[in-house]
């Protein structure tokens, strides 16, 4: 079966990949004492967002569907950085999957493999440290914001198995000629 045009439908699995984001975010939410933040499943999203779309449009889809996601749960305040957070996350982890394939650690669009969590540990980091600065300068010192470290390396690595357990379940499926996972 041949897709109907390869743009539309990146454009078509991000609109849905944005949903997902925004549903996953908001929820499960566990609130962290201290920083006015919470924790959410969103991040598994993200990185399926990347794995299914690459890095272009799993950045759009990142970053819209996350800032969305502030926006409508009462933290408009941070929705500016969430979206560059987000999608700084899902940019790093299309970078190091790029680059990791033309390494050779990951063969396009054959398996998902331990590279591809190594991939997303780099943008769990980032995202780890790209709130951590957004809440440093928000809140005007850099101790309080220590407090939401552990809930988001916690959130990040969640996402990170549950993606990953996602992508190796879908690659098994016929689905998995609609999906470019890595």
């Amino acid at each position: 079966m041949r897709r109907l045009n390869d743009k539309t439908y990146k454009i078509s699995m991000t609109g849905v990949m944005m949903g997902l984001i925004l549903v996953t975010t908001m929820m499960i939410r566990i609130h962290v004492p201290f920083t006015q933040g919470y924790v959410h499943l969103g991040d598994a999203m993200i990185f399926l967002a990347v794995l299914v779309l690459g890095k272009n449009y799993g950045t759009v889809a990142a970053g819209i569907g996350s800032a969305l996601s502030d926006l409508l749960s009462g933290y408009a305040y941070y929705a500016p950085w969430t979206f560059v957070v987000k999608a700084l996350m899902a940019f790093v982890v299309g970078i190091a999957l790029e680059h990791m394939e033309k390494k050779g650690h990951i063969a396009a669009g054959k398996s998902v493999t331990i590279p591809t969590l190594l991939a997303m540990l780099f943008g769990g980091i980032e995202m780890t440290v790209g709130y951590y600065i957004a809440a440093s300068l928000m809140q005007g010192n850099w101790i309080t914001p220590l407090y939401s470290v552990p809930g988001n390396i916690g959130q990040f690595v969640v996402g990170m198995i549950l993606a990953f357990t996602l992508a190796r379940v879908l690659y098994k499926t016929p689905a998995r000629k609609y999906f470019e996972i890595k």
